[in-house]
């Protein structure tokens, strides 16, 4: 099923809405232009296993899936992974509410990925860095690694990238953890080509979006280039895209300079 996307383009740092009908995206027994939603702890797959803790950054699209599915395109890498995501959730909203300390409590984690909103105002970079310290203490005894999820601001807010990426450092760098350079990859696929649309509303990841964000995911925790990998992918759930070889090409650029140029 070919589907109609609401995208967004970013241009010279803004952003403007149009409705483009796209060949390129291909998505199989989904009525949006989306790839999941909402999910509770369900653990998919083998292999070295990922704990995602989020919101719909990561469900709208699906990125856990898709790095699943980059790692099963790459011979002898293979991910188990679980999310526990809700609409709106902050960290300590997870923390709070008990089911994803649950999940880091259950042990076996090779890597924890906490991602909330973009965090660039005081008190969410407070918050986060709070709660990233609670999460990384609770891994401890299992050994699980956190890793922060860069989280990018709506294209309404794009003067808040620098600040929301300094959040994000900032929290690895409290717990001795995993940086995660999403945002940073966004504004490198912007540089190389400003008609990319990476954002589906003023806030979630297009289908290309959601790909550059894994890419950098499965990058940084598996230690391996992303050029060459698959511009088309099945995910584990059924649904399956493929975008432009040109574009994957610029995306995977644009993360493999993102993960090279951050610690």
């Amino acid at each position: 099923m070919v589907l109609g996307l609401i995208r967004w383009t970013h241009r010279g740092g803004r952003a403007a809405r149009r409705v483009a009908r796209s060949a390129s995206v291909t998505l199989l027994a989904f009525g949006l232009a989306c790839l999941g939603g909402p999910t509770g702890p369900k653990l998919i797959g083998e292999g070295r296993r990922v704990l995602f803790i989020g919101n719909s950054y990561l469900y709208l699209q699906d990125i856990p899936g898709i790095v699943q599915a980059l790692a099963d395109s790459a011979k002898g890498d293979k991910l188990a992974i679980e999310t526990v995501a809700g609409p709106d959730m902050a960290l300590v909203d997870h923390w709070v509410s008990g089911a994803a300390r649950g999940e880091v409590l259950k042990g076996g984690w090779e890597w924890v990925v906490l991602q909330q909103g973009p965090s660039s105002v005081a008190v969410n970079r407070d918050t986060l860095r709070l709660v990233t310290k609670l999460f990384a203490d609770l891994m401890a005894p299992g050994k699980a690694k956190p890793a922060l999820f860069s989280a990018w601001p709506s294209s309404s807010r794009f003067q808040d990238f620098p600040r929301a990426i300094a959040s994000y450092s900032l929290a690895a760098s409290d717990v001795n953890g995993v940086f995660l350079p999403v945002a940073s990859a966004w504004l490198g696929a912007w540089s190389r080509d400003p008609s990319i649309e990476l954002y589906l509303d003023d806030l979630h990841p297009s289908i290309e979006g959601a790909y550059l964000s894994a890419l950098v995911v499965y990058g940084r925790l598996l230690g391996k280039s992303t050029k060459g990998l698959p511009n088309g992918l099945r995910l584990h759930s059924g649904a399956s895209f493929t975008i432009p070889a040109s574009v994957a090409a610029t995306l995977q650029a644009a993360a493999d300079s993102a993960l090279a140029s951050t610690p």
